[in-house]
């Protein structure tokens, strides 16, 4: 596989009567190919920009201003969310409703990401853009269709908990030699104990079932379907949701460890998609993966084919939180399936690419990283929980 590749085209606003200007034009050209991330906080700043730079939501570009308050876009963001905040407020009934939280500000900085030291405004417009890289054409797969596992366990501990799918242990090689450096190097892992993994994303109903309960913060979850996956959480968030479901239920609910997750993904498998070697339609909720897919939300649930475990959805939707601090290499990723955890980390995890991206992110192997308290509306999870 060819390695893939980060370019970026990026034009900077020089002042903020610019920035106001520039809302009435196309945005800024970023173009982004491949996958991330390379350890660049530059990189890192404009992969989250070039996240939101297209909602219609002014808590997104509230999000890349705690996380960016002197960043390049900065006046962008502030003028974006500006005009949206007024148009809501033109469309607002009379007794509006109250508003939802705001994101926690980062203890660290975070990326879309985590971060490293905001970066000063640019003072004049960068240079002349590359031309952008060509999509990756979605072509039909000459592998054959994998074979469903049979004989899985479905797991449900209570009437709005969500579907878990029980997987037995086994050992299977975890990351690429041959793709993004953050996935170095292939490495075996075994897996010594069962476990259950959510069979889809945590949804939007099941998350008003624990934040009703008072066991979970309301966030506003912005018209979508209760079947849609829930969005908007941080990984601090997601922990709530877990810890109120082993309250609920007396099950050791959790995340999934880093390696649990990627076992569950490849569904068996060691091909670069869980599918075979080449990308597929139907198979993954992305922007490249043909229908049902919509630029303007993630589908439902399960609205894509299962992996062989019977998994919905484990490439593309919502990108999903993890239990492993984050590592910008696998060098020294424990062999065994545990979390890769250290007491005093803040940048955890998220694996598997959201409906946003295209088709290069769709892989078994896709891995990024975020601040544990910054919300963003690609972000979601699913569940996990230990075998008795």
């Amino acid at each position: 596989m060819q390695r893939k590749k980060f370019i970026v085209c990026m034009l900077l606003a020089s002042s903020c009567a610019g920035a106001v200007a520039a809302l009435n034009e196309a945005p800024p050209a970023i173009q982004l190919a491949g996958i991330l991330p390379k350890d660049s906080a530059e990189q890192y700043e404009i992969t989250f920009w070039e996240s939101i730079k297209d909602s219609t939501h002014a808590s997104d570009f509230e999000a890349y201003l705690q996380t960016y308050p002197n960043g390049r876009f900065a006046p962008l963001a502030r003028a974006r969310m500006a005009r949206l905040k007024a148009e809501a407020q033109k469309t607002a009934p009379a007794a509006p409703p109250s508003s939802p939280p705001a994101a926690k500000v980062p203890t660290t900085p975070a990326r879309p990401a985590p971060a490293a030291p905001p970066t000063k405004p640019a003072a004049a417009p960068a240079a002349k853009p590359e031309p952008p890289a060509a999509s990756a054409p979605v072509k039909s797969a000459p592998d054959k269709p994998p074979i469903p596992v049979a004989g899985l366990r479905e797991i449900k501990d209570c009437p709005t908990c969500p579907a878990l799918v029980a997987l037995p242990a086994g050992s299977f090689t975890m990351g690429s030699n041959s793709s993004d450096p953050s996935e170095k190097p292939a490495h075996a892992v075994t897996l010594a104990a069962p476990f259950a993994i959510g069979k889809t994303e945590v949804t939007v109903e099941q998350w008003k079932a624990c934040a009703d309960a008072g066991g979970c913060p309301q966030i506003t979850a912005n018209g979508s379907p209760a079947a849609s996956p829930m969005r908007d959480v941080s990984w601090d968030d997601a922990q709530q949701y877990a810890k109120w479901l082993a309250k609920q239920t007396g099950k050791p609910y959790r995340l999934p460890t880093e390696a649990e997750w990627e076992y569950a993904a490849r569904g068996g498998t060691s091909t670069p998609y869980w599918w075979g070697t080449a990308m597929k339609t139907g198979n993954s909720n992305c922007k490249e993966c043909g229908a049902p897919w919509q630029s303007s939300a993630p589908s439902k649930v399960a609205s894509f084919a299962a992996n062989p475990y019977g998994l919905y959805d484990m490439n593309g939707g919502v990108w999903e939180w993890v239990a492993d601090c984050w590592h910008s290499t696998y060098k020294g990723a424990p062999a065994d399936g545990r979390a890769w955890d250290e007491a005093t980390c803040r940048e955890h995890v998220i694996r598997g690419g959201s409906w946003r991206e295209g088709a290069n992110y769709m892989l078994s192997t896709t891995r990024f990283k975020y601040d544990a308290s910054v919300r963003h509306s690609q972000n979601g999870f699913r569940v996990a929980r230990s075998m008795e």
